[in-house]
């Protein structure tokens, strides 16, 4: 939930931030989306293998979507992965929650 918060922000003030700012929200949610998927798709990580799979592509896309958004002047382009991000948040939430 913090890298969405932290892209929407960025989002919401596209036009009064710095391309330090964005770039510091996208390099953040790279570098979460890297250690989930290294974790997740790990030979020790117990989930089944279709699981892997979805997440690495998953990934995948949102490290293109990232260089999508550094190479565009569209903060709309920033739903996607906030959109992604608290999917992926409330998931595993929910998850904890019932266990």
């Amino acid at each position: 939930m913090k890298a969405a918060a932290r892209l929407q922000l960025i989002k919401d003030e596209w036009g009064e931030a710095t391309l330090a700012e964005k770039d510091d929200a996208l390099v953040y949610n790279r570098k979460l989306w890297s250690i989930l998927v290294t974790s997740a798709t790990s030979e020790e990580s117990q989930l089944p293998q279709d699981i892997k799979n979805n997440i690495a592509s998953l990934a995948v896309f949102v490290f293109k979507q990232t260089i999508t958004v550094m190479t565009s002047d569209d903060a709309e382009k920033l739903n996607t992965l906030i959109s992604i991000n608290r999917a992926i948040a409330e998931g595993l939430r929910a998850r904890v929650e019932t266990e």
